[in-house]
């Protein structure tokens, strides 16, 4: 079983990274907060990883901190979520974010995330509320806010809308939706990238 990578980046997008270790490349799938830390093509890169094994396929899922990585160990053991909506899950809202809607009984802004119906939603509360308390830890609101104010590489703003709707219909959202939901995110102004394009537009989401 592959727990650990640690490489070159070869390619990244918002659902999944190739990983070079040693002449050999690992499709990852990842949730977007592992996307959001992610360095550029060619720097080096480590992902913990869980190892799907099913009749037909082998399926490698990276993150980028042990903490997303047990996260997602705890969803995944819940009856009726597997590894794609466990990925879903921890890309529509940060670890913590996860922890508090789990340990709140916060069903609406869980069910907000395509594929998370009720039922779901409740068998999560049910399930993890009290596994949440040894996940829990202070909001990282500051150190968002910095990673928001990051410098981006150069882009332009229709490729970076592109690649914004492209990962947000991986994510399960509607093109209209999607569509309008990125265009309030580049109306907010300021210096935008994917990233940040992506967060503003989950959030609007969200509210929805």
């Amino acid at each position: 079983m592959i727990a650990h990578l640690s490489g070159t980046l070869l390619s990244k997008h918002a659902t999944s990274a190739i990983v070079d270790v040693a002449g050999v490349g690992y499709e990852v799938a990842i949730p977007l907060s592992t996307f959001y830390e992610l360095g550029e093509m060619g720097s080096p890169v480590q992902l913990r990883i869980y190892t799907h094994v099913r009749e037909d396929t082998l399926t490698l899922f990276g993150f980028k901190t042990a903490r997303e990585r047990e996260l997602f160990l705890h969803l995944i053991s819940v009856n009726g979520v597997g590894p794609g909506l466990a990925i879903k899950l921890l890309s529509g809202m940060s670890a913590d974010e996860m922890i508090a809607s789990i340990r709140t009984n916060n069903l609406v802004r869980l069910v907000a995330i395509p594929g998370v119906g009720r039922k779901t939603a409740e068998r999560l509360v049910v399930d993890l509320r009290e596994k949440m308390a040894a996940l829990s830890s202070p909001a990282l609101e500051e150190e968002f806010a910095a990673q928001a104010g990051a410098a981006a590489p150069v882009t332009s703003e229709d490729q970076m809308r592109n690649d914004a709707l492209s990962a947000l219909a991986n994510l399960g959202y509607q093109r209209s939706a999607a569509e309008k939901a990125v265009k309030t995110a580049i109306d907010e102004g300021g210096e935008v990238s994917v990233e940040l394009i992506l967060r503003r537009s989950l959030r609007s989401l969200a509210k929805t």
